[in-house]
């Protein structure tokens, strides 16, 4: 199985980070071949220039490889901080840029964009971790927890991804040592089950 992770923290050494590094390390133990994007260290490019919007426009190098990447992926995980109910704008930018049409998504013969669109992606599941300070009873009382819909139904739903699963942490910025340690136990555990030993 090939595992495409997506990693959107600025700060080396954050929780953020230790995340991604349990869920690659999870993946690798059960088999599987991992390619590891950090957003940040790599300095991606969020704009979308007007250029690439149409289907089928040419491309920089860097974006065809995501985009190809992307369609190789047989699951996909995405690891970043609760900003503002949103992710950070490096990996709204790769939303942008990556998951565009033709690559995840098609509109039918005729449609000009305003129909529903038919996913591509092949891959069979996808999981989302989040980190945040606000305690989880706030989150649903106060905002309703906007990142559920927008990765579920926004991003992985529309481009037939069907099996989703997401985990946030909190409160990260008090989170204990043994805390910590717990829920890095959580998600090896949780992207064990995901992408299990014997998918292929």
């Amino acid at each position: 199985m090939n595992l495409l992770v997506v990693l959107a923290h600025p700060q080396p050494g954050s929780f953020s980070h230790a995340i991604a590094d349990a869920v690659c390390g999870a993946a690798r133990k059960n088999g599987h071949s991992v390619t590891l994007h950090d957003l940040y260290a790599e300095r991606f490019d969020p704009c979308l220039p007007a250029a690439e919007i149409p289907d089928g426009s040419p491309l920089p190098d860097a974006v065809r490889k995501h985009c190809a990447e992307l369609q190789q992926a047989d699951g996909i995980v995405i690891v970043h901080p609760n900003w503002w109910g949103q992710p950070p704008a490096i990996l709204k930018g790769w939303v942008d840029r990556v998951i565009r049409p033709g690559i995840a998504y098609r509109f039918g013969e005729g449609d000009a964009g305003e129909g529903v669109p038919v996913g591509l992606l092949k891959a069979k599941a996808a999981v989302v971790f989040n980190t945040s300070n606000t305690p989880a009873a706030r989150e649903q009382a106060v905002f309703g927890d906007p990142l559920e819909t927008l990765w579920k139904n926004c991003v992985f739903g529309l481009c037939g991804v069907r099996a989703f699963e997401r985990r946030m942490f909190s409160v990260v910025i008090t989170g204990t040592p043994e805390e910590r340690r717990a829920w890095l136990a959580e998600v090896a555990a949780l992207t064990g089950r995901t992408f299990p030993a014997n998918a292929a």
